[in-house]
Formats: structure tokens, C-alpha cells, sequence
């Protein structure tokens, strides 16, 4: 999404509890740092082929949140895949796991939050699930629900929110 964003903390105090914050302290990854779109969702094991994959598609300026179960072990995302996600459209990635070649994600047109990063390459065979729900940080990623996320953290909004919500008008 091209417009300035509605600031996370504001849409909790608009909000409230009919929306999830995310509360696992995601960092702040990508050049992109507000960054909004309906989710693509992925649940997977250090093993990145279903995110490499997925990230090759039309974004269509959503984003993707994968839940790769909070290890640090290996990388679920570096440079080379995010170039992809922008050449492809994504708005954004978010990532219950790691990274590697933050530096060069920093420059990236592209919203990227995740756990922390590491430089060891993950499998490569597919593993996983995709168009799932997945959970973490008391937050529920439904497929197709709207993800923001800014410096302060990321929130998934209540179903009757749509784009035209979370843009200053």
C-alpha cells in the first residue's frame, strides 16, 4: 500500500481488543518500515522452499507471515529472496524466525519484521503448510486477514476493516 498508514498504536486505541498485537518482539528488518496487506500464511521448520516459492507469485501488496516456530537455528528469508517479494509486489514479510543479510534487507523497498537474523542456510525442500492460520505472540494470522505493521509492532485487524481503514486520509 502506497498511502501513509494509520500508526499501529492508533489503530489499537481505535480498535482495542477487537483486534490482535502481536507481542513476540519482532524486529525491525526491512527498508520498508510501515507496511500493510492482506496475509498469505505459512507454517514451516527451517525449511524456506514454500517461502521462496510463494514469494516468486504476484503479491498483489500482500504480506506474507510465516510461523517458523520461533528458531533461530536458520535463515527463513535473506536478500536474494526479498528481492523477489519486491519484484513480485509483496508489501511485506513477517517472520516468526530468522533472517540473514540484514544489512542488505535494511536498503530493501520491503517491510520486514522478524525474530533476529542468522547467516546459516535453511533446507530447501518445501516443508511446511501453507494458506493455514498460524499463532504466535497471542496474535491469529487467518489467511486473507488484514496484517499492519509499523516500528511499534504488528496487528492483525478485526474482519470488518478494510484497506481504506488504515490510511490517513
Amino acid at each position: 500500500m502506497s498511502a501513509v498508514l494509520i500508526a499501529t498504536a492508533d489503530l489499537v486505541d481505535r480498535y482495542g481488543e477487537e483486534l490482535d498485537s502481536c507481542d513476540t518482539p519482532l524486529r525491525q528488518l526491512g527498508g520498508r518500515r510501515a507496511f500493510a496487506g492482506r496475509a498469505v500464511t505459512i507454517s514451516c521448520h527451517q525449511d524456506n522452499g514454500l517461502v521462496k516459492s510463494t514469494l516468486a507469485e504476484p503479491g498483489d501488496g500482500r504480506v506474507l507471515v510465516v510461523d517458523g516456530g520461533g528458531s533461530l537455528h536458520t535463515a527463513l528469508m535473506g536478500d536474494l529472496i526479498a528481492a523477489s517479494a519486491i519484484a513480485n509486489g509483496w508489501a511485506g514479510v513477517v517472520i516468526n524466525g530468522a533472517v540473514r543479510d540484514s544489512a542488505t534487507l535494511a536498503r530493501l523497498d520491503l517491510g520486514v519484521k522478524a525474530l533476529g537474523t542468522n547467516p546459516r542456510k535453511s533446507a530447501k525442500s518445501g516443508a511446511g503448510r501453507k494458506d493455514v492460520v498460524v499463532e504466535f505472540g497471542g496474535a491469529r494470522f487467518v489467511p486473507g486477514s488484514l496484517v499492519v505493521a509499523d516500528d511499534d509492532g504488528v496487528v492483525v485487524l478485526p474482519a470488518h476493516v478494510g484497506p481504506a481503514d488504515i490510511v490517513v486520509a
